[in-house]
């Protein structure tokens, strides 16, 4: 019945877990509660069962003797000889029969007439609850009393027969009944408990048991694709819990893949920062010398290479920063948003050859506290996004324009800064994934690393990025960065 191989033990978990043999697991449990209900529902049958058995055993007692006390009474007015009341007592199982009828008493044969009686029964007056009682108390303290036991004859009502009797046939009768009662109550608990077990265990167990093996092979190793449950299409609570654990399994490996190119990635990008470094320690030393030259074009460009290269040197870390260390603190302090997007319009290098527009609505005046490095990452990531997107995009309406706005204004303590453009939209698959790193991506071959790095950069501000809902095509972004909190003691040193 038991399965040889669930009885051993299946694979170990890493943790040092075995899985249980059916005896010990939820089948044997399952098992052996049943055999314990079933039994106590045979004990509560058996109380009434016993009670009811020995009534009936009186019952008929008396209706012998009933019958033996007719037909004596029939031979009045002669007396019966000694022997043949003996016989009749013997053959009723009594001491002393009584027939009592019009309103008289009769005794119609004895052998020994008692002093006294134990205890006395009326058959035609008695209770279920005393019955019970009565048959329990016979069970266990019984055998060695003298009864009196009545009751009506039944085509005679007006008459009574009344039988004096030892208990001790009695209890002998019922504790054979009760040995009866106790084999066929232990085979139909164990044949119930059997079917019971194996239909509990083909519909629970086993499933449980298919989970529990699945969870021990993934947790074995996790990156097999072979070890993922294959999932059921039942109804019940094991079905949908197995989904669920398909379902769960499947995003742990996605994940670990995920975490598994991170790390190579950063691994990469660590060799690839070191020579990167002295690549741009050398450009950035040529371009130190632009400084000194007296052409106006090159002093005014210089500046701006010196920034880029700085910059370059920073990004070279971002994708390690990103996969493996949390950004820096912000370095916040109060300046003009508007000269910062001027960088970042610079650094986009948009020309009339791009057919890309870039419009800054963004007042001279509005000031936002921030860290400018990190603001500037945000909005340069939100911005190439956009390039990328329109430059790859063909619009059916050869006039449609190809723009990009940037706007700002500030309402009280919060600076809101909005991003929009007329490309084609962010895609469902990226909408679902929005802000996760290489999942987020809107075209093929990105790594979705721009925005999950803008996210994690403005939560750092305790603001907030979201991609907006617009009527027309293209994608909005939205960017809200807070103040500071001031101290109190700071706003009175400066009051």
């Amino acid at each position: 019945m038991f399965d040889r191989q669930d009885s051993d033990m299946q694979s170990d978990l890493s943790g040092g877990y075995r899985m249980p043999s059916r005896i010990r697991g939820l089948s044997g449990k399952l098992l052996w509660l049943t055999i314990a209900f079933v039994m106590l529902a045979e004990i509560l049958i058996f109380a009434p069962s016993v009670a009811t058995m020995r009534q009936r055993w009186l019952q008929d007692r008396l209706n012998t003797a009933a019958a033996a006390g007719v037909v004596i009474d029939g031979l009045q007015p002669l007396e019966l000889p000694r022997g043949v009341q003996e016989d009749t007592l013997a053959t009723t199982g009594t001491k002393a029969i009584v027939l009592r009828k019009d309103g008289t008493s009769r005794l119609l044969a004895v052998t020994e007439m008692p002093t006294e009686v134990d205890a006395a029964y009326d058959l035609a007056d008695y209770s279920e609850i005393e019955s019970i009682r009565d048959a329990f108390y016979t069970l266990v303290f019984g055998g060695d009393r003298l009864l009196r036991v009545y009751g009506p004859i039944a085509d005679s009502p007006d008459t009574t027969i009344e039988i004096v009797m030892e208990e001790r046939p009695l209890r002998r009768a019922m504790l054979g009944y009760a040995h009866n009662i106790l084999i066929v109550s232990l085979i139909i608990s164990v044949i119930t408990a059997l079917l019971m077990f194996l239909a509990i265990n083909r519909v629970m167990i086993m499933p449980v048991r298919r989970l529990a093996r699945s969870m021990q092979a993934f947790a074995e190793n996790p990156e097999d694709p072979e070890r993922i449950l294959a999932a059921t299409d039942g109804k019940d609570e094991i079905a949908v819990a197995g989904r669920h654990l398909t379902r769960m399994q499947d995003q742990l490996q996605k994940t670990l893949r995920q975490q598994k190119t991170l790390v190579d990635l950063g691994l990469a990008v660590s060799k690839i920062n070191h020579d990167m470094r002295n690549i741009l320690a050398s450009a950035q030393l040529m371009s130190d010398r632009l400084v000194d030259v007296d052409d106006p074009l090159v002093k005014s460009f210089a500046p701006k290479l010196l920034r880029a290269i700085d910059r370059a040197v920073g990004y070279t870390s971002e994708v390690l920063s990103y996969g493996q260390t949390s950004e820096a603190e912000p370095q916040r302090r109060r300046f003009r948003l508007a000269e910062l997007c001027q960088e970042v319009r610079d650094l986009l290098q948009l020309s009339h050859e791009t057919g890309i527009e870039f419009v800054d609505l963004i007042a001279a005046d509005i000031e936002i506290d921030g860290d400018s490095e990190q603001l500037f990452r945000v909005i340069h990531n939100i911005c190439r996004n956009a390039v990328q997107a329109l430059a790859s995009f063909t619009p059916e309406d050869p006039d449609h324009p190809r723009r990009i706005t940037i706007s700002a204004q500030r309402t009280g303590s919060v600076v809101a800064i909005t991003i929009d453009d007329t490309g084609p939209g962010m895609p469902a698959k990226a909408r679902e994934n929005l802000f996760a790193a290489f999942r987020g991506s809107a075209r093929s071959g990105g790594t979705g690393l721009g925005l999950a790095i803008a996210r994690e950069l403005v939560l750092a501000h305790g603001g907030t990025i979201a991609l907006v809902e617009k009527p027309g095509p293209g994608t909005l972004f939205r960017v809200e960065i807070p103040d500071r909190p001031v101290a109190l003691d700071d706003w009175r040193a400066r009051a």
